[in-house]
Parts: structure tokens; sequence; C-alpha cells
């Protein structure tokens, strides 16, 4: 009879495979979580032949899966949860005793082909199913079970997930924006930190929101800043459309939190709506703000254009329920417990 993989373990490679492609079927959190958990219960078995092939299976699916996790969820128990797991199993790894050739260990690994060997090699079944369709003789399927090539992975989802988890919760250090953003008199230069958010594929929209952030918060802004630098935070948050980690939403919700959302005022209108949502509108808007004379153009219409209604209170509450909404958003897209987004 043709080897087959059990249903629930082809149920398995097609939600984890979702997963890793970045298209998933299910909530990838619960989902990781599970695997976690299933792995864990797995090293209790360590030492059996079943435990082996698990620690096998178990070990490919922790690193193909890592990058996921350190990439696109904020959870601090799941990352705890995958930094226990793959210590138990490097406990279990002697790498000294890999006798493969040179090029003999399994490669392509951090892709669906991971997820499928991963699950595959959970059974006899499994792994029965995975060679004949992958043509395997059994010193090819045996590499997969050596000590020293699992250690290797071990190795390097653990360094991801660490280098990750210091990434996302721990501190920023965005100190070396100050040569750009700070002339030398101590005055603010807007026009370099538009700049720097209109180069998105620079990847800098994050660290732009959070030295704008901190900056705000330290209370070394001039009146005649406070409001483009304020807009500058804002922007930052606005187009960062994957969301931030709590190492950055904490502080961006911190100063957030200055402006006083139950304002009010008579104006039917305030500036900023007028600005449509593109980087090089909001761009605009801004340098004409800060500048006039030497930016002369501007997508406000003349008739909302007064310091006054940039100023109002009400404007500055607009912008700050926006931008705390995005911050929601990121906490429900990322997932994450409360306390990893919090002080």
């Amino acid at each position: 009879m043709t080897p087959t993989l059990p249903a629930d373990h082809r149920q398995l490679i097609s939600g984890l495979s979702g997963i890793v492609s970045d298209y998933p079927s299910a909530d990838p959190e619960p989902t990781l979580t599970i695997l976690a958990h299933d792995a864990g219960e797995a090293l209790a078995r360590n030492g059996t032949p079943e435990g082996r092939r698990e620690r096998t299976g178990f070990t490919i699916l922790l690193y193909a899966t890592c990058c996921y996790v350190s990439a696109r969820i904020f959870s601090k128990s799941l990352f705890a949860s995958y930094a226990e797991v793959l210590e138990g199993f490097r406990a279990t790894l002697d790498p000294a005793s890999c006798t493969c050739p040179v090029g003999a260990h399994p490669a392509h690994l951090d892709t669906e082909y991971g997820i499928e060997a991963g699950v595959s090699m959970l059974t006899e079944a499994g792994r029965a199913a995975f060679a004949e369709d992958s043509g395997f003789e059994n010193e090819k399927l045996a590499a997969f079970d050596c000590e020293g090539f699992l250690a290797d992975l071990v190795d390097r989802a653990a360094n991801r997930v660490r280098e990750a988890h210091r990434e996302i919760f721990g501190g920023v250090d965005v100190s070396h924006l100050d040569a750009q953003f700070v002339r030398y008199d101590g005055d603010l230069d807007i026009v370099a930190i538009q700049e720097a958010i209109r180069r998105s594929w620079e990847d800098n929209t994050g660290p732009v929101a959070l030295w704008s952030a901190r900056r705000w918060l330290s209370g070394r802004v001039r009146d005649e800043e406070r409001l483009g630098l304020f807009l500058c935070l804002w922007m930052g948050i606005a187009q960062t459309y994957e969301g931030l980690p709590p190492s950055y939403a904490r502080e961006l919700a911190a100063a957030l939190a200055t402006i006083d959302l139950d304002a009010s005022c008579e104006h039917s209108q305030h500036p900023w709506s007028t600005a449509d949502d593109t980087t090089e509108t909001r761009y605009r808007a801004v340098l004409h703000l800060h500048a006039p004379e030497d930016h002369p153009d501007t997508p406000v219409p003349a008739e909302l254009s007064a310091r006054e209604l940039w100023e109002c209170p009400v404007q500055y509450a607009e912008l700050a329920r926006r931008a705390l909404e995005d911050l929601k958003n990121w906490r429900i897209m990322r997932g994450g417990e409360d306390e990893d987004w919090e002080n």
C-alpha cells in the first residue's frame, strides 16, 4: 500500500504552510502556540523511538516558523515558549556525533518545504510517504535525524528568536537621528524629518516616529515647532502600514496621551482633513506650514490655512484619535498580551 500522512497531519501542513508563506488560513498566534506546546510535550518523550522522531520533526517545524514568529507576532509568551522548547531540544543533541559527509544535511527548510518535511518526520507513516514522494534513499532520509544538523537548526532558530525579542520588546536607540534632525543652534529641522519620512523604502518611518515622540515628550520643542513635530510623529504612525512592535508603540502612545481628546471648538473643518492620504500631499502641507516662503505650494485651501486652525486643540485631538486607532489596530493585527504593549 502507498504510505500516506494522517489526515490531521495533512491539515497541519496546510495550516503552517499558509503561515510561513504569509497567507495564513487560520489565526497564526494560537496555531503556533499549539505547535510550541506540542513540541514541549514531545520533549518529555525524548529517548524513545517516538520521541526521537518527534524531536526531528518539531525541531524542523520550529526552525521553519521562527522567522514568522520573529517578524509578525508580538507575544512575549509565544517567544518564551519557543525559547524554552528550543533550549530543551538543544540539551538533548550532541553535534560532535555527526558523521555526515559535507553537503549531506537537508537545506531550504525555512520554507513550505520545511513544513512538509517537519510534519512528515513526526511519524513512521509520514516519513515513508515523504521518502516515496521525494525519492529519498535511507541515507538521505537519515540525515534529517543527524544531531549535528538538528543542533544547527536549533541554534539558528534560538538566535533569531532572541534577537527579535530584543528588537520587539527592548529599548530602541534612535539617538543617531539627532545629527540629522537637530540644527547646531538646537532648532528642529522639520524639512529633514519630512525628507526622512518620504524615503519609505528605507523602512525609516518607525524610527522617525519614535524619535519625534521622544522629542515631544522631552519638552525640548519651541512653540512654533510643536505642530510640525506632531505632524511628523503622526505621519510616522499613519504610514507604517504593517504596524510597529511594542518597543515603539509604548512611547508613541505616551506622546499621544499628552493631547486633550475632549477639546472642543466652533470650527467646521480643520486643515489636515483636506490633505489626502499620500506621503507627497502631506509632505507639501507640512513644509508649507513650517516654511511658507520657501515652500509656497500646499494642498490645503487658502480658507483653511490660518495658523489658528492648524493650532486648534481639536485639530490635535482629531489627529491623536486617529493615531491611537492605528496603535490599537497594530495590537489586534500583531497579537500579544495587553501587558506586552504597556510600560
